[in-house]
């Protein structure tokens, strides 16, 4: 009876922990357009901070948004002697709190359309709507626009962007 108990347990175990809801970081590394920041998140040493408790609202820019970026860019931030400064922009991709999509619309309502979000770095990224569309502008005016929302993890929520946004 024990063997019949634990072979059926075994059989079960892919089905139990395939309902499992994935953290931001889960999310992230199932996406094949998120691997250039999840090799960043790595290097910097932020994948635990990541898949703690949160909540977090991460605004995950896709490869080609850090192709944008100058020659060199990305590989000289993955050195580990730059970690610090690699961890200073990925934290800036992060606001504490779960500000879906509807949060961030109600935000920019209650803001008269434009909301200053502190992100977990001590920056701050402003979003205002420009076309329908929501554009998040850095301490350096830089700009980067929200593509897809609402990718919902145990611990927080991904907005995909389409550039790197950078603090001061």
């Amino acid at each position: 009876m024990k063997k019949l108990a634990l072979g059926i347990l075994v059989a079960l175990m892919p089905l139990l922990s395939f309902g499992q809801a994935k953290d931001v970081v889960d999310i992230a590394i199932g996406s094949a357009d998120h691997s250039t920041l999840v090799a960043a998140v790595k290097a910097a040493d932020l994948v635990g901070t990541l898949k703690g408790k949160g909540p977090f609202t991460v605004f995950a820019p896709v490869n080609a948004a850090f192709d944008k970026l100058p020659a060199g860019t990305v590989e000289s931030l993955l050195k580990p002697e730059n970690k610090a400064t690699l961890a200073k922009i990925l934290t800036y991709h992060v606001v504490s709190g779960n500000l879906d999509a509807k949060a961030v619309m109600e935000a920019l309502k209650k803001g008269m359309g434009k909301v200053a979000l502190t992100t977990v770095s001590g920056g701050t990224l402003t979003a205002t709507l420009d076309g329908g569309k929501v554009k998040l502008t850095d301490e350096k005016g830089g700009v980067a626009y929200v593509t897809a929302t609402d990718l919902k993890g145990s611990n927080g929520v991904i907005h995909v962007i389409d550039g790197v946004v950078l603090p001061k």
